[in-house]
């Protein structure tokens, strides 16, 4: 068996081939592209004796990892993170890297990170990509709202200062010809971003629209299609998570723990995992307690003893464990709203013809 590990950059990677007693073998330079990838296909030649591990470094791992999954190799991404005898080696280079994966895999001590399919990751980035659309587009409202506070104007006239109405107020209040060219053209940003969005959300709807789990997850109030897609494509396979907990814990939605001899403390949630999964859990939290009795129940018990945030923090851990039951059992909300739901599924299915 012959294993390989590489230790990939933007633009050049280094892989190092092992035996199974640890003797390097091959050392491959190339570049992260497409010929670059063939050039170490070519030089390694997988012929189902060879294994390999890949650090996962934002997106430049995709090509290597595919071209090595669709070429017959068993690959392992691994979490750079967690890959501390890369991280506390005193000698650091690229070709020590690749060469400590290598071992790593040997030892069979590659803390792994999950990989979705190729479907998944497509959905992946359109559902972050939205996401990032609507960042930037708050932004630009931001600074708007940041320019307006130079002048005596009231924004409380409307309950939405970028509505129609909104808008053409903005066109006719008196502003210095510097501050008048600044805010057009942050109008003008903010028409583009909005069309952006309007146009992603309708792609969304029609992925959404084929998805039996999307559906299921629509049940539950405060889920949407668009948070359903999210939650699925981030959560990849139900199957892979053990119990309701071990998903919580990779929401980064777990308490963190602090043990000394018999004294256990728990603290503040870690953060560690998914913060997409984190973030919209949160986000549907915060609609879900307000149509939901039992969720506004359970917030209100814990807001009355920690606050709003931590309750709200809480009731997107409920909602996650009870998600874990919906996908596991394929069984919708039990406390469904049907006519919510049904509102949910028109929209998705009137936006999804629409894209």
């Amino acid at each position: 068996m012959r294993y390989m590990g590489i230790d990939v950059g933007k633009r050049r990677c280094v892989a190092v081939v092992k035996d199974e007693c640890g003797s390097s073998l091959q050392e491959i330079r190339f570049l992260n592209s497409g010929d670059g990838v063939r050039q170490l296909l070519d030089a390694v030649k997988p012929e189902g004796d060879l294994v390999a591990v890949v650090e996962a470094t934002c997106n430049a791992w995709v090509k290597i990892y595919d071209a090595l999954m669709d070429n017959g190799v068993h690959v392992k991404l691994a979490n750079p993170s967690k890959t501390r005898a890369i991280a506390e080696a005193r000698i650091k280079s690229d070709r020590a890297d690749a060469s400590i994966l290598a071992d790593l895999l040997r030892g069979d001590l590659v803390a792994e990170s999950y990989v979705p399919s190729k479907e998944r990751r497509g959905q992946r980035a359109l559902v972050r990509h939205r996401a990032a659309l609507i960042k930037e587009r708050t932004e630009v409202k931001n600074r708007i709202h940041s320019l307006l506070e130079k002048y005596d104007v009231d924004e409380t006239l409307f309950s939405d200062l970028f509505s129609k109405c909104g808008r053409e107020w903005l066109s006719k209040i008196k502003l210095s010809d510097t501050d008048r060219f600044i805010l057009e053209g942050e109008l003008m940003l903010l028409k583009s971003l909005e069309e952006q969005v309007d146009r992603v959300t309708r792609r969304i709807a029609s992925e959404a629209y084929d998805e039996d789990d999307v559906k299921l997850l629509m049940t539950m109030p405060g889920i949407d299609f668009y948070s359903a897609l999210l939650i699925i494509s981030e959560i990849g396979s139900i199957d892979r998570f053990r119990d309701q907990w071990k998903l919580v814990s990779y929401a980064g939605l777990a308490p963190s723990l602090h043990q000394s001899g018999n004294t256990l403390y728990t603290g503040r949630i870690t953060k560690r995992g998914s913060k997409w999964l984190r973030w919209i859990l949160v986000q549907c939290a915060q609609t879900a307690r307000l149509h939901d009795e039992r969720l506004k129940r359970y917030y209100e018990r814990v807001a009355s003893k920690k606050g709003h945030q931590k309750a709200i923090v809480a009731v997107a851990k409920e909602m996650l464990c009870i998600i874990w039951f919906m996908l596991k059992r394929k069984e919708p909300y039990r406390g469904e709203n049907k006519n919510l739901t049904n509102r949910k599924l028109i929209r998705m299915h009137r936006l999804a013809q629409e894209g």
